[in-house]
């Protein structure tokens, strides 16, 4: 293609062993072809670009003086993980990044040696690579494990509880801090390239072990006296105490775009007979893609782009987002009600909650990486009166989930959850689609469980949230965006647990829940024109359930099916358990649950992974008419 750049060193090096091949002067210009080639490919696929740019030399550094796969190479999150792709034996489906059927935007075990363990959430890195290091000590077997974690990263408290164990992997295991937004100690030229070869020397290291030892044999004074010494030495040198108080040899900080740095630092520490190391990189999120470097927030992930002018392709206009629906109606809410708050662990712009931060500073809170925090700040915000909303996607809520049980259900506080990214989420695959919160969530006494069907319906479920003072409440709502309905100027206190009739039938009765109520009225209207007459019902709430209302359906129609947009457990499982105590199963029901499949599914186009869940508005007529055959049979057709 002519839009491909010239790589002709990159060209010659399929895996890592061919990069090792090459003398230390040849990686500056891999580097720079490397970098060429992740930014053409996400300019062809769209994805993660800022973190991967980033990282390119170190990628490089990494392959070339460690002995991958061997030695194990942990990314944490794994969205930086582009140009270790292209350097692993993957470049030839590297445009195929996030489309279905191709590379996964992260690392994944069944997709390469190399990614040896998967990776999509942060901060698991150092625990997974602990794990890696130890099995190897306990084995015999040789082979370092190497974690490469983001200053991001490092403020959920996951990586500090390895960190705290690391001590027993000795110099197996090498953590590499990517400080790349926080800054902690920004290098300093020669000097700090320097300090960092010297501190990661074997000589330096032996000489610290041994008057370690010397100095626990002194007196405790002079011991207590000579380590203070020397950890404000290091402290003010290199700002690594933290990390030496956490049992690891700290290097650094040193220039991560620097190869000339990079590598005999690497070097120094592999070769360690101490450790564990931490060896503290600084790099520039966007390096050597000057829109990226002036927009690092804008570039993190993109659509596809003009590689050439950096111009990412817009979408075309249409409604406006779920997530600045909720923003916009949240800040509504937060005029009215001075105790409202907002909460998000590191997501503002991507649950709405930047939108509140705007208009109310001084009541909004984005704790980092931090979800389990979240939550317990919010249950203590709402034990002393105050009315939380605590805005975290599905997927990383589940990260909390013993906070939710413990924190917030059990003492029956009013935390409002705002649940973004519920359901499937397209390109972001298996580790990012909203799933199970319906699953997690009904099966908790206290919870009110709300899914909004439309934009319309999320103003109605904020305010209605923003209301509820009795326990704790949470909406769901998904990625993208609306379906165009008008939004309500008032919105709406819904009536807890009351659902409502979209459609009025006869013979099927759909129960749908959330934004499936769409297909399941294009179901009913191909339904009708077979003279079926159809109700449909959009039950609002899968906690507490319309039990009325689901009875009044379930005994006046042939045949009812619930459809939601999560796994098994949640809706479907919720009316079956009522339909039983309430004997309607031994009134003849027919009633068939529509739900995600039991499967992680990989990522595609979102109207690929609604077809292979099963739930677009095809698959609902054939359930509906396999039921009304199984019925008018009295046998049971092998169901798909």
């Amino acid at each position: 293609m002519s839009d491909l750049p010239t790589t002709p060193l990159l060209d010659t090096v399929a895996v890592p062993d061919d990069l090792r091949k090459l003398a230390p002067r040849q990686l500056r210009q891999l580097a720079d072809e490397l970098r060429s080639e992740t930014i053409s490919a996400v300019g062809h696929t769209g994805g993660h670009l800022g973190s991967g740019l980033g990282v390119v030399e170190l990628t490089v550094a990494i392959h070339y003086v460690f002995n991958t796969p061997a030695d194990r190479l942990v990314w944490d999150v794994g969205h930086q993980c582009y140009p270790h792709k292209i350097l692993t034996g993957r470049r030839d489906r590297i445009r195929t990044l996030r489309q279905g059927g191709g590379l996964s935007g992260f690392t994944k075990r069944s997709e390469s040696e190399y990614d040896p363990f998967g990776a999509a959430h942060s901060s698991t890195s150092i625990s997974a690579a602990l794990g890696f290091a130890i099995a190897n000590k306990l084995s015999g077997a040789d082979g370092k494990a190497i974690a490469v974690i983001g200053d991001g990263s490092m403020s959920a408290g996951m990586a500090y509880e390895a960190m705290n164990n690391a001590a027993a992997a000795g110099n197996r295991l090498v953590v590499i801090l990517n400080d790349n937004d926080m800054s902690i100690a920004p290098p300093v030229g020669g000097l700090s390239a320097y300090l960092a070869r010297m501190v990661s020397s074997s000589e330096y290291l032996g000489l610290r072990s041994a008057a370690s030892k010397i100095a626990a044999k002194l007196s405790r004074r002079v011991h207590k006296t000579a380590a203070k010494v020397e950890e404000y030495a290091r402290g003010m040198a290199t700002g690594g105490t933290l990390f030496e108080e956490l049992g690891f040899y700290y290097v650094g900080p040193i220039d991560g775009h620097n190869l000339d740095h990079l590598i005999p630092v690497l070097e120094n520490v592999r070769d360690a007979k101490e450790g564990p190391v931490l060896v503290h990189v600084v790099t520039k999120k966007g390096k050597g893609y000057a829109p990226a470097e002036a927009s690092a927030d804008k570039y993190h992930g993109v659509q596809k782009f003009d590689v050439i002018t950096g111009a990412q392709a817009k979408a075309p206009p249409g409604p406006p987002s779920y997530q600045n629906v909720f923003g916009d109606q949240l800040v509504r809410e937060g005029e009215r009600d001075p105790t409202i708050v907002a909460i998000t662990a590191a997501m503002p712009s991507g649950t709405g909650v930047d939108r509140f931060a705007k208009a109310f500073p001084d009541r909004a809170f984005d704790v980092g990486i931090a979800e389990q925090h979240a939550v317990t700040f919010a249950a203590g915000l709402a034990a002393q009166g105050m009315r939380p909303f605590c805005a975290i996607y599905s997927t990383f809520l589940q990260r909390a989930y013993d906070q939710v049980v413990h924190d917030v259900a059990i003492q029956n506080l009013p935390v409002r959850f705002a649940i973004d990214r519920a359901g499937l989420v397209g390109a972001d695959g298996a580790t990012h689609a909203g799933s199970f919160d319906v699953t997690y969530l009904a099966t908790l006494p206290n919870f009110v469980i709300m899914a909004a069907a439309d934009e319309a319906e999320l103003v109605h479920m904020t305010h209605t949230a923003a209301c509820h003072d009795t326990g704790p409440i949470a909406l769901r709502y998904p990625r993208g965006n609306g379906t165009g309905v008008a939004l309500p100027a008032v919105p709406e206190r819904l009536a807890i647990g009351k659902g409502r009739i979209v459609r009025e039938g006869k013979k099927v009765a759909i129960l749908s829940l959330g934004t499936r109520l769409g297909e399941a009225l294009k179901a009913a209207d191909a339904l009708e024109a077979r003279g079926l007459s159809t109700t449909v019902a959009d039950l609002r709430f899968a906690k507490p359930l319309d039990e009325d209302l689901i009875r009044r359906l379930l005994t006046t129609h042939e045949v009812a099916v619930t459809v939601e947009e999560a796994a098994v457990g949640g809706l479907g499982a919720h009316v079956l358990t009522f339909a039983s105590d309430a004997g309607l199963i031994d009134a003849g029901l027919t009633l068939r649950t529509m739900r995600l499949p039991d499967l992680f599914q990989d990522q595609d186009k979102p109207e690929a992974q609604y077809d292979e869940a099963r739930l677009n508005a095809e698959h609902i007529i054939d359930t509906v008419l396999k039921a009304l055959r199984h019925n008018s049979d009295g046998v049971l057709e092998a169901r798909a």
